[in-house]
Protein backbone atom coordinates (compact mmCIF):
# COMPACT_ATOMS: atom_id res chain seq x y z
CA UNK A 1 0.00 0.00 0.00
CA UNK A 2 1.63 3.33 -0.81
CA UNK A 3 1.18 6.48 1.76
CA UNK A 4 -1.40 8.24 -0.44
CA UNK A 5 -3.70 4.67 -0.39
CA UNK A 6 -2.68 4.32 3.23
CA UNK A 7 -3.81 8.19 4.23
CA UNK A 8 -7.07 7.63 1.82
CA UNK A 9 -7.89 5.02 4.44
CA UNK A 10 -7.04 6.14 7.49
CA UNK A 11 -9.95 9.86 6.31
CA UNK A 12 -12.47 7.06 5.79
CA UNK A 13 -16.09 9.46 5.87
CA UNK A 14 -14.16 12.83 4.86
CA UNK A 15 -14.39 14.30 1.28
CA UNK A 16 -11.17 13.91 -1.22
CA UNK A 17 -10.92 14.02 -4.61
CA UNK A 18 -7.77 13.20 -7.18
CA UNK A 19 -10.05 14.76 -10.03
CA UNK A 20 -7.10 16.25 -12.04
CA UNK A 21 -8.96 19.45 -13.57
CA UNK A 22 -9.87 19.64 -9.29
CA UNK A 23 -5.89 19.49 -8.61
CA UNK A 24 -5.09 21.70 -11.26
CA UNK A 25 -6.90 24.56 -10.30
CA UNK A 26 -7.13 23.98 -6.54
CA UNK A 27 -2.87 23.69 -6.54
CA UNK A 28 -2.92 27.48 -8.72
CA UNK A 29 -3.07 31.11 -6.85
CA UNK A 30 -2.59 34.43 -8.69
CA UNK A 31 1.09 33.85 -8.96
CA UNK A 32 0.62 34.49 -12.76
CA UNK A 33 0.90 38.14 -11.81
CA UNK A 34 4.48 37.66 -11.97
CA UNK A 35 5.84 36.16 -15.13
CA UNK A 36 8.91 34.60 -13.10
CA UNK A 37 6.92 32.84 -10.60
CA UNK A 38 4.52 31.55 -13.88
CA UNK A 39 7.75 30.52 -15.25
CA UNK A 40 8.50 28.63 -11.83
CA UNK A 41 5.04 27.83 -10.52
CA UNK A 42 3.15 26.26 -13.48
CA UNK A 43 2.47 22.67 -13.80
CA UNK A 44 3.27 22.29 -9.85
CA UNK A 45 0.05 20.45 -8.70
CA UNK A 46 -0.85 18.67 -5.81
CA UNK A 47 -1.69 14.54 -5.84
CA UNK A 48 -5.19 14.85 -3.72
CA UNK A 49 -7.26 17.12 -2.57
CA UNK A 50 -9.38 16.45 1.18
CA UNK A 51 -11.72 19.04 2.49
CA UNK A 52 -12.58 18.92 6.30
CA UNK A 53 -16.07 20.51 7.53
CA UNK A 54 -15.19 20.26 11.22
CA UNK A 55 -11.90 20.84 13.40
CA UNK A 56 -12.27 17.15 14.27
CA UNK A 57 -11.67 16.71 10.59
CA UNK A 58 -8.64 17.90 10.36
CA UNK A 59 -6.98 16.42 13.32
CA UNK A 60 -7.85 13.05 11.39
CA UNK A 61 -6.34 14.55 8.70
CA UNK A 62 -3.37 16.40 10.43
CA UNK A 63 -2.56 12.78 12.19
CA UNK A 64 -2.80 10.62 8.60
CA UNK A 65 -0.71 13.12 7.23
CA UNK A 66 2.16 12.93 9.71
CA UNK A 67 2.02 8.90 9.98
CA UNK A 68 2.19 8.68 6.18
CA UNK A 69 4.60 11.33 5.87
CA UNK A 70 2.63 13.67 3.20
CA UNK A 71 3.20 16.77 2.24
CA UNK A 72 0.60 19.29 3.32
CA UNK A 73 -0.45 22.28 1.40
CA UNK A 74 -3.31 24.54 3.11
CA UNK A 75 -5.67 26.46 1.23
CA UNK A 76 -8.53 28.97 1.02
CA UNK A 77 -9.99 31.26 -1.27
CA UNK A 78 -6.38 30.61 -3.48
CA UNK A 79 -6.45 34.87 -4.07
CA UNK A 80 -3.00 34.83 -2.60
CA UNK A 81 0.06 36.63 -5.61
CA UNK A 82 2.78 34.72 -4.34
CA UNK A 83 2.15 30.85 -5.21
CA UNK A 84 1.66 30.62 -1.09
CA UNK A 85 -0.74 27.82 -1.84
CA UNK A 86 1.06 26.32 -4.91
CA UNK A 87 2.21 22.74 -3.87
CA UNK A 88 5.87 22.88 -4.64
CA UNK A 89 6.45 19.23 -3.89
CA UNK A 90 3.06 17.62 -4.43
CA UNK A 91 0.89 15.69 -1.72
CA UNK A 92 -2.25 16.83 -0.22
CA UNK A 93 -3.84 20.19 -0.76
CA UNK A 94 -5.72 20.89 2.24
CA UNK A 95 -8.90 22.67 1.37
CA UNK A 96 -10.06 25.01 4.78
CA UNK A 97 -13.31 25.93 3.18
CA UNK A 98 -15.72 23.90 4.97
CA UNK A 99 -14.32 25.51 7.79
CA UNK A 100 -16.97 28.49 7.68
CA UNK A 101 -18.66 29.22 10.62
CA UNK A 102 -18.79 32.13 13.07
CA UNK A 103 -18.28 30.67 16.20
CA UNK A 104 -19.41 33.58 18.26
CA UNK A 105 -20.13 37.33 18.01
CA UNK A 106 -19.32 39.77 20.97
CA UNK A 107 -19.51 43.79 21.34
CA UNK A 108 -15.84 44.52 19.57
CA UNK A 109 -14.78 41.03 18.55
CA UNK A 110 -15.86 37.56 16.44
CA UNK A 111 -14.70 34.37 16.80
CA UNK A 112 -14.89 32.60 13.39
CA UNK A 113 -13.53 29.26 11.93
CA UNK A 114 -11.06 30.05 9.16
CA UNK A 115 -11.88 28.70 6.22
CA UNK A 116 -14.56 31.87 6.13
CA UNK A 117 -15.37 34.01 3.34
CA UNK A 118 -14.17 37.39 4.16
CA UNK A 119 -17.56 38.59 2.66
CA UNK A 120 -20.07 35.94 4.35
CA UNK A 121 -18.05 37.01 7.72
CA UNK A 122 -18.38 40.80 7.38
CA UNK A 123 -22.46 40.27 6.46
CA UNK A 124 -22.96 38.56 9.60
CA UNK A 125 -21.29 40.47 11.93
CA UNK A 126 -22.77 44.00 10.52
CA UNK A 127 -26.11 41.96 10.64
CA UNK A 128 -25.55 40.18 14.26
CA UNK A 129 -27.98 41.81 16.92
CA UNK A 130 -24.98 41.79 19.42
CA UNK A 131 -24.25 45.43 18.63
CA UNK A 132 -27.14 47.69 17.61
CA UNK A 133 -26.34 49.10 14.18
CA UNK A 134 -23.67 46.08 13.36
CA UNK A 135 -20.26 45.83 13.69
CA UNK A 136 -17.37 45.74 10.83
CA UNK A 137 -13.79 43.99 10.87
CA UNK A 138 -11.25 46.66 10.57
CA UNK A 139 -9.42 45.40 7.14
CA UNK A 140 -9.69 42.93 4.31
CA UNK A 141 -7.98 42.06 0.83
CA UNK A 142 -9.05 43.85 -2.31
CA UNK A 143 -10.73 40.31 -3.00
CA UNK A 144 -13.18 40.41 -0.26
CA UNK A 145 -15.74 38.48 -1.69
CA UNK A 146 -13.81 35.59 -2.60
CA UNK A 147 -11.27 35.71 -0.21
CA UNK A 148 -11.13 33.25 3.14
CA UNK A 149 -10.33 35.22 6.30
CA UNK A 150 -8.04 32.58 7.55
CA UNK A 151 -5.76 32.59 4.28
CA UNK A 152 -5.95 36.90 4.54
CA UNK A 153 -3.79 36.25 8.27
CA UNK A 154 -1.67 33.43 6.78
CA UNK A 155 -0.45 35.40 3.92
CA UNK A 156 -1.61 39.00 3.88
CA UNK A 157 -0.03 42.00 5.36
CA UNK A 158 -2.35 45.13 4.73
CA UNK A 159 -5.62 46.17 2.68
CA UNK A 160 -8.94 48.52 2.93
CA UNK A 161 -9.14 49.21 6.35
CA UNK A 162 -5.38 49.84 7.13
CA UNK A 163 -5.65 53.43 6.66
CA UNK A 164 -7.88 53.48 9.49
CA UNK A 165 -6.75 50.61 11.20
CA UNK A 166 -3.16 49.43 10.86
CA UNK A 167 -2.00 46.72 9.31
CA UNK A 168 -2.76 42.70 10.38
CA UNK A 169 0.38 42.80 12.54
CA UNK A 170 -0.36 45.74 14.84
CA UNK A 171 -1.45 44.76 18.38
CA UNK A 172 -5.43 43.83 18.77
CA UNK A 173 -6.31 43.22 15.48
CA UNK A 174 -6.17 39.91 15.49
CA UNK A 175 -6.51 38.56 19.59
CA UNK A 176 -6.68 34.65 19.29
CA UNK A 177 -5.67 32.15 16.08
CA UNK A 178 -6.20 28.23 17.17
CA UNK A 179 -4.21 26.07 15.32
CA UNK A 180 -3.72 22.09 14.70
CA UNK A 181 -0.29 20.50 14.83
CA UNK A 182 0.61 17.90 12.01
CA UNK A 183 1.85 15.01 14.69
CA UNK A 184 0.33 11.96 14.70
CA UNK A 185 -1.32 13.00 18.12
CA UNK A 186 -2.16 16.56 16.85
CA UNK A 187 -2.40 19.06 19.68
CA UNK A 188 -4.61 21.76 19.22
CA UNK A 189 -2.93 25.46 20.55
CA UNK A 190 -4.34 28.73 21.30
CA UNK A 191 -2.04 31.60 20.59
CA UNK A 192 -3.37 35.14 21.73
CA UNK A 193 -1.82 38.40 21.49
CA UNK A 194 1.42 38.62 20.46
CA UNK A 195 1.83 35.27 20.42
CA UNK A 196 -0.05 34.74 16.97
CA UNK A 197 3.22 36.49 15.36
CA UNK A 198 4.18 33.19 15.19
CA UNK A 199 1.97 31.82 12.25
CA UNK A 200 0.59 35.20 10.94
CA UNK A 201 2.20 35.48 7.29
CA UNK A 202 4.20 32.30 7.53
CA UNK A 203 2.17 31.33 4.40
CA UNK A 204 1.16 28.25 6.07
CA UNK A 205 4.04 26.47 6.87
CA UNK A 206 4.18 26.20 10.34
CA UNK A 207 0.53 24.96 11.61
CA UNK A 208 -3.17 24.59 10.39
CA UNK A 209 -5.13 27.54 11.21
CA UNK A 210 -8.68 26.42 12.21
CA UNK A 211 -10.03 29.55 13.89
CA UNK A 212 -9.58 33.12 14.67
CA UNK A 213 -10.91 35.82 16.53
CA UNK A 214 -10.57 39.18 15.15
CA UNK A 215 -11.32 42.69 16.50
CA UNK A 216 -14.49 44.54 15.58
CA UNK A 217 -15.45 48.01 15.83
CA UNK A 218 -18.87 49.67 14.96
CA UNK A 219 -20.24 49.65 11.54
CA UNK A 220 -20.40 52.33 9.13
CA UNK A 221 -22.20 52.58 5.11
CA UNK A 222 -19.03 53.75 3.74
CA UNK A 223 -19.23 56.11 0.80
CA UNK A 224 -17.76 54.88 -2.09
CA UNK A 225 -15.54 58.40 -3.26
CA UNK A 226 -13.69 59.08 -6.26
CA UNK A 227 -11.75 62.38 -6.79
CA UNK A 228 -9.86 63.73 -9.96
CA UNK A 229 -7.08 66.03 -9.59
CA UNK A 230 -4.55 67.96 -12.42
CA UNK A 231 -1.90 66.13 -11.43
CA UNK A 232 -0.68 62.65 -9.50
CA UNK A 233 1.69 65.36 -7.17
CA UNK A 234 -1.62 66.48 -5.96
CA UNK A 235 -3.33 63.69 -5.79
CA UNK A 236 -0.37 62.00 -3.51
CA UNK A 237 -0.83 65.98 -1.37
CA UNK A 238 -4.24 65.18 -0.75
CA UNK A 239 -4.01 61.24 0.14
CA UNK A 240 -1.06 62.26 2.81
CA UNK A 241 -2.90 65.26 4.32
CA UNK A 242 -6.09 62.69 4.60
CA UNK A 243 -4.22 60.33 5.78
CA UNK A 244 -2.68 62.13 8.46
CA UNK A 245 -5.81 63.88 9.20
CA UNK A 246 -7.76 60.31 10.34
CA UNK A 247 -9.00 60.33 13.60
CA UNK A 248 -9.15 63.84 13.99
CA UNK A 249 -11.26 65.63 11.37
CA UNK A 250 -11.52 62.78 8.76
CA UNK A 251 -12.52 59.42 8.99
CA UNK A 252 -12.29 56.84 5.85
CA UNK A 253 -11.60 52.82 5.36
CA UNK A 254 -9.37 53.51 2.31
CA UNK A 255 -7.11 56.17 0.51
CA UNK A 256 -6.08 54.85 -3.22
CA UNK A 257 -4.04 57.07 -5.38
CA UNK A 258 -3.81 55.71 -9.42
CA UNK A 259 -2.12 58.00 -11.67
CA UNK A 260 -3.92 58.33 -15.04
CA UNK A 261 -1.78 56.38 -17.63
CA UNK A 262 -4.00 53.41 -15.52
CA UNK A 263 -7.15 54.77 -16.04
CA UNK A 264 -7.98 53.45 -19.56
CA UNK A 265 -7.82 49.71 -17.64
CA UNK A 266 -10.79 51.42 -15.45
CA UNK A 267 -12.36 52.95 -18.30
CA UNK A 268 -14.93 50.55 -19.12
CA UNK A 269 -16.43 50.38 -16.02
CA UNK A 270 -15.97 54.26 -14.79
CA UNK A 271 -15.85 56.58 -17.91
CA UNK A 272 -15.42 59.95 -17.10
CA UNK A 273 -15.26 59.30 -13.29
CA UNK A 274 -11.97 58.77 -14.03
CA UNK A 275 -10.75 59.76 -17.41
CA UNK A 276 -7.45 59.47 -18.92
CA UNK A 277 -6.52 62.94 -18.62
CA UNK A 278 -6.48 63.23 -14.69
CA UNK A 279 -5.55 61.08 -11.95
CA UNK A 280 -7.68 59.56 -9.20
CA UNK A 281 -8.21 59.01 -5.50
CA UNK A 282 -10.37 55.89 -4.69
CA UNK A 283 -11.93 56.22 -0.87
CA UNK A 284 -14.25 54.81 1.39
CA UNK A 285 -15.03 57.64 3.46
CA UNK A 286 -17.11 57.91 6.76
CA UNK A 287 -20.74 60.07 5.49
CA UNK A 288 -20.16 61.95 8.54
CA UNK A 289 -16.70 63.33 7.14
CA UNK A 290 -18.18 63.91 4.17
CA UNK A 291 -17.95 67.56 4.29
CA UNK A 292 -14.61 68.14 5.57
CA UNK A 293 -13.72 65.56 3.16
CA UNK A 294 -14.84 67.63 0.26
CA UNK A 295 -13.27 70.24 1.65
CA UNK A 296 -9.83 68.77 2.28
CA UNK A 297 -10.95 67.81 -1.98
CA UNK A 298 -11.02 71.54 -3.41
CA UNK A 299 -8.28 72.49 -1.47
CA UNK A 300 -5.90 70.28 -3.70
CA UNK A 301 -7.84 71.28 -6.98
CA UNK A 302 -9.67 68.10 -7.00
CA UNK A 303 -13.02 67.19 -8.34
CA UNK A 304 -15.89 64.46 -6.97
CA UNK A 305 -17.11 62.65 -9.74
CA UNK A 306 -18.32 59.14 -7.41
CA UNK A 307 -19.79 59.37 -3.95
CA UNK A 308 -22.02 56.57 -3.75
CA UNK A 309 -22.67 53.97 -0.54
CA UNK A 310 -21.69 50.06 -1.43
CA UNK A 311 -25.64 48.90 -1.87
CA UNK A 312 -25.57 52.04 -4.73
CA UNK A 313 -22.82 50.57 -6.59
CA UNK A 314 -24.25 47.51 -7.09
CA UNK A 315 -27.83 48.81 -8.50
CA UNK A 316 -25.23 50.83 -10.92
CA UNK A 317 -23.00 47.83 -12.00
CA UNK A 318 -19.69 49.85 -10.69
CA UNK A 319 -17.45 48.12 -8.65
CA UNK A 320 -16.54 49.07 -5.05
CA UNK A 321 -13.50 51.65 -4.33
CA UNK A 322 -11.17 48.44 -2.67
CA UNK A 323 -11.71 46.52 -6.17
CA UNK A 324 -10.02 49.66 -7.83
CA UNK A 325 -7.17 49.10 -5.03
CA UNK A 326 -4.18 47.08 -3.79
CA UNK A 327 -3.58 44.30 -6.01
CA UNK A 328 -6.92 44.43 -8.00
CA UNK A 329 -4.98 47.61 -10.12
CA UNK A 330 -2.75 45.29 -11.69
CA UNK A 331 -5.62 42.64 -12.23
CA UNK A 332 -7.70 45.63 -14.27
CA UNK A 333 -4.16 45.89 -16.24
CA UNK A 334 -3.99 42.16 -16.94
CA UNK A 335 -7.08 41.80 -18.48
CA UNK A 336 -6.49 44.19 -20.94
CA UNK A 337 -2.72 43.91 -21.56
CA UNK A 338 -0.56 40.81 -20.15
CA UNK A 339 2.30 42.23 -20.44
CA UNK A 340 2.36 43.84 -17.04
CA UNK A 341 3.27 42.86 -13.76
CA UNK A 342 3.93 44.82 -10.34
CA UNK A 343 6.10 45.69 -7.94
CA UNK A 344 5.14 46.15 -3.69
CA UNK A 345 7.07 48.99 -2.11
CA UNK A 346 7.11 51.56 0.66
CA UNK A 347 7.62 55.20 -0.33
CA UNK A 348 9.45 57.42 1.92
CA UNK A 349 7.60 59.61 4.48
CA UNK A 350 7.78 62.45 6.80
CA UNK A 351 5.12 63.13 9.50
CA UNK A 352 3.28 66.60 9.14
CA UNK A 353 4.49 66.05 4.98
CA UNK A 354 2.99 63.24 4.04
CA UNK A 355 4.65 60.81 1.40
CA UNK A 356 8.01 62.20 -0.39
CA UNK A 357 5.98 63.52 -4.07
CA UNK A 358 9.30 64.81 -5.72
CA UNK A 359 11.24 62.06 -5.50
CA UNK A 360 7.81 60.04 -7.07
CA UNK A 361 7.46 62.65 -9.69
CA UNK A 362 11.35 62.36 -10.21
CA UNK A 363 10.67 58.70 -10.57
CA UNK A 364 8.14 59.10 -13.19
CA UNK A 365 10.27 60.82 -14.94
CA UNK A 366 13.21 58.41 -14.80
CA UNK A 367 10.77 55.53 -15.80
CA UNK A 368 8.40 56.74 -18.07
CA UNK A 369 5.62 54.32 -19.62
CA UNK A 370 8.19 51.49 -17.81
CA UNK A 371 6.31 51.71 -14.48
CA UNK A 372 3.09 53.65 -13.78
CA UNK A 373 2.40 54.38 -10.31
CA UNK A 374 -0.21 53.56 -7.51
CA UNK A 375 -0.21 54.29 -3.86
CA UNK A 376 -1.88 53.07 -1.01
CA UNK A 377 -2.17 55.31 2.31
CA UNK A 378 -2.26 53.45 5.38
CA UNK A 379 -0.84 53.22 9.04
CA UNK A 380 1.55 51.05 10.48
CA UNK A 381 2.97 50.53 14.17
CA UNK A 382 1.31 54.07 14.63
CA UNK A 383 2.65 56.00 12.42
CA UNK A 384 1.47 57.05 8.69
CA UNK A 385 2.42 54.76 5.47
CA UNK A 386 2.27 54.86 1.48
CA UNK A 387 2.40 51.41 0.18
CA UNK A 388 3.51 51.82 -3.55
CA UNK A 389 1.69 49.24 -5.88
CA UNK A 390 3.24 50.47 -9.06
CA UNK A 391 2.68 48.61 -12.44
CA UNK A 392 6.00 47.46 -14.60
CA UNK A 393 5.77 47.14 -18.00
CA UNK A 394 7.64 43.47 -18.24
CA UNK A 395 11.08 43.14 -20.43
CA UNK A 396 13.06 40.37 -18.49
CA UNK A 397 14.21 39.64 -14.88
CA UNK A 398 17.06 41.52 -15.21
CA UNK A 399 15.56 44.97 -16.16
CA UNK A 400 12.85 44.02 -13.27
CA UNK A 401 15.62 43.51 -10.96
CA UNK A 402 17.27 47.02 -11.83
CA UNK A 403 14.02 48.83 -10.89
CA UNK A 404 14.19 47.46 -7.96
CA UNK A 405 17.63 48.17 -6.84
CA UNK A 406 16.68 51.66 -8.27
CA UNK A 407 13.88 52.04 -5.94
CA UNK A 408 16.03 50.85 -3.14
CA UNK A 409 18.61 53.57 -4.11
CA UNK A 410 15.98 56.17 -3.50
CA UNK A 411 15.25 54.84 0.29
CA UNK A 412 12.26 53.10 -0.85
CA UNK A 413 11.36 49.51 0.72
CA UNK A 414 11.15 46.93 -1.74
CA UNK A 415 8.74 43.75 -0.57
CA UNK A 416 10.09 41.21 -3.77
CA UNK A 417 6.63 39.65 -5.18
CA UNK A 418 7.97 37.69 -7.51
CA UNK A 419 9.65 35.26 -4.86
CA UNK A 420 8.14 32.19 -3.11
CA UNK A 421 9.95 32.40 -0.03
CA UNK A 422 8.58 34.22 3.17
CA UNK A 423 11.96 35.81 3.97
CA UNK A 424 12.76 36.68 0.46
CA UNK A 425 9.67 38.41 -0.03
CA UNK A 426 9.46 41.09 2.61
CA UNK A 427 10.88 40.01 5.88
CA UNK A 428 14.48 39.64 4.39
CA UNK A 429 15.48 38.18 7.49
CA UNK A 430 14.49 34.62 9.33
CA UNK A 431 11.81 34.70 11.48
CA UNK A 432 12.93 32.67 14.35
CA UNK A 433 10.05 32.66 16.41
CA UNK A 434 8.40 30.72 13.39
CA UNK A 435 10.66 28.50 13.11
CA UNK A 436 11.01 27.43 16.95
CA UNK A 437 7.20 27.12 16.94
CA UNK A 438 7.48 24.80 13.23
CA UNK A 439 9.60 22.77 14.92
CA UNK A 440 6.47 22.23 17.04
CA UNK A 441 3.72 22.53 14.95
CA UNK A 442 5.05 20.84 12.23
CA UNK A 443 8.11 18.61 13.16
CA UNK A 444 8.03 16.64 10.49
CA UNK A 445 8.67 19.43 8.27
CA UNK A 446 5.49 18.61 6.17
CA UNK A 447 4.17 21.89 5.82
CA UNK A 448 4.35 24.39 2.68
CA UNK A 449 7.66 23.19 1.93
CA UNK A 450 9.84 25.18 0.27
CA UNK A 451 8.07 28.69 0.96
CA UNK A 452 10.78 29.19 4.01
CA UNK A 453 14.38 29.47 4.35
CA UNK A 454 14.70 29.37 7.74
CA UNK A 455 13.65 25.73 7.86
CA UNK A 456 16.70 23.05 7.53
CA UNK A 457 15.98 19.61 6.18
CA UNK A 458 18.22 18.23 9.23
CA UNK A 459 15.57 19.50 11.61
CA UNK A 460 12.58 17.57 10.62
CA UNK A 461 11.96 14.46 12.69
CA UNK A 462 12.33 11.32 11.25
Amino acid sequence: MTPLQGFIQDIAGIAYTQDAATLDAKSRDYYWYSPILKAQLDGKRGDLLVKPQTEADVIRIAAACAKHRLKVTVRGGGTGNYGQCVPLEGGLILDITGLNRVLDIQPGSVLCEAGILIADLERAVRSSPTVPGGQEILMFPSTRDIATIGGFIAGGYAGAGTVRNGILKDAGNVTLIRVVTLEEAPQVIELHNADIQKVHHAYGTNGIITALRLTLKPAVDWVHHISLFDSYASALSFGGEATEAIGSTLDAFLITAVERRIAPYYQAEFGERFPSNKDAVFAMVNPQSLPAWRSLVAKHGGLETMALPEAELKTQGLSPAFECAYNHTTLMALKVDKSWTNLQTVAPWTPGVGIDVALVEKQMQRWGDEVLQHHEFGRQFGGCVAFGLPLVSYFDKDRLYEIISEFEADGCMVFDNHVVTIEDGGMKEIDTAQIDFKRIADPHGLMNPGKTRGWLAGYAKA
